[in-house]
């Protein structure tokens, strides 16, 4: 018996779609890192327009959306394994991040955003009195 469609198919693409593969990611790919007083994020965005990249944050949110239009005007297309649309990825941050001194730089496809830890967030010396006047400093 021959069948003209497999649903299990059908499935299967349909869940490639929404999760993604190792060959088109539902998601642009990340690492993140604590570098001195800094937390470091760079994410993969590849052949992205710089212009089309936005960054927001609200509140402890930061949002990276790119988009990497649909190819137009291709005759026949012999392979399509690049993802294409809009991109979108949301970090959470903690409380310890200044999130008013945010910097992006995207080179050479990686986009870097580089969040400062706040001065309230530093370890600081802590001044103890004790005693009639005699003050020494430890650490917090």
């Amino acid at each position: 018996m021959l069948m003209r469609t497999d649903p299990f198919r059908e499935i299967d693409r349909l869940t490639q779609q929404v999760f993604g593969t190792a060959a088109r990611p539902a998601a642009m790919p990340m690492d993140a890192w604590r570098e001195g007083d800094a937390f470091v994020v760079e994410l993969d965005l590849p052949g992205v327009d710089p212009g089309s990249i936005d960054i927001d944050v609200e509140r402890n949110v930061l949002t990276v959306r790119a988009d990497r239009p649909a190819r137009e005007g291709v005759a026949e297309l012999i392979a399509a394994e690049r993802p294409r649309g809009v991109f979108s990825r949301q970090l959470i941050l903690g409380d310890t991040l200044d999130t008013d001194a945010v910097q992006a730089r995207y080179t050479d496809g990686v986009l870097r955003v580089t969040i400062p830890v706040s001065e309230r967030a530093k370890p600081r010396k802590v001044e103890i009195q004790h005693g009639e006047g005699s003050n020494r400093a430890i650490s917090a």
